[in-house]
């Protein structure tokens, strides 16, 4: 099957589609054709527009809860492991759907070609974070969808809809920035697991996303600057108007200041916006 000649309607494409294993397939193709267009192998391709859906196309598994409905498992069980894993999934495969969802709805905001690049590599990258996720579930004879999962995951691109700038404050720069945070917990969970089913694969899987999680904090960081320069606003104080605008609830401590710092958030744009501080100023 050919793809739609823009990146937009590629961008539409993914959104559209229901299945997770055909959504990142076709992300992966999208980004593919996309990087050999840029690299000049291929024909350009042009951005193109789109109106992308409020919500992007779920699967009909698994059943979106209310997180407080979310069930509690404790972590060093089987089905604790099981059950990080699945949230893992669930929340690469939103992220999928948010990079395309940037790509596409954003396209009447002039940015640089680069902007482009970066969140097609960051959309091909989830992609791959699922399937390794996804892969693991099934070793331990689960699939995603087996387990209820967060109905709140599209929240932010929601109330982001309308502001380039409030999206990639709390999407990479927020909730992507809280994945550098816990990642390492998670490891080691699997790692003190040993060779039980899925560990040794679920281990290798998150060292992948820890790396690669990285870059797109850092793409996030780099064009809220570039758009901070662009309007002569402060970035700091721009992010915290954004994320207590958009983000609901106070930052969660302790912060991977090592990882963050890495992907170019310092502490003054997080610690005053983490939950004793909110407290203190309120």
């Amino acid at each position: 099957m050919s793809l739609p000649p823009t990146l937009a309607e590629m961008a539409m494409a993914v959104l559209t589609t229901a299945d997770a294993r055909q959504k990142t397939a076709l992300s992966r193709r999208c980004a593919a054709a996309w990087q050999s267009a840029r690299e000049g192998r291929t024909a350009a391709i042009p951005l193109g527009s789109a109106q992308p859906p409020d919500r992007p196309a779920r699967p009909e598994k698994p059943a979106l809860l209310d997180p407080r409905d979310v069930p509690r498992r404790r972590p060093g069980s089987p089905a604790g492991r099981m059950a990080i894993l699945h949230a893992v999934a669930h929340i690469e495969l939103n992220a999928v759907d948010l990079h395309w969802d940037i790509i596409a709805r954003f396209t009447d905001t002039p940015m640089p070609m680069g902007f482009y690049d970066d969140w097609v590599r960051a959309a091909d990258e989830e992609s791959k974070h699922f399937n390794l996720i996804a892969d693991c579930l099934e070793v331990m004879e689960s699939f995603y969808g087996a387990l209820p999962a967060h109905a709140g995951m599209w929240r932010a691109a929601e109330d982001t809809a309308d502001d380039l700038m409030g999206r990639l404050a709390v999407v990479p720069m927020v909730l992507e920035a809280r994945g550098l945070d816990v990642t390492p917990g998670m490891i080691d969970i699997f790692r003190r697991a040993g060779d039980a089913p899925g560990a040794p694969e679920a281990v290798a899987a998150m060292e992948v996303i820890y790396v690669e999680e990285v870059h797109h904090v850092a793409y996030g960081a780099k064009w809220f600057h570039f758009l901070c320069g662009r309007e002569d606003l402060d970035p700091k104080d721009a992010f915290h108007s954004l994320v207590q605008r958009y983000f609901h609830g106070a930052l969660k401590p302790p912060f991977n200041e090592e990882k963050r710092a890495e992907a170019g958030l310092p502490p003054d744009f997080y610690w005053p916006l983490a939950e004793k501080n909110v407290a203190k100023s309120g």
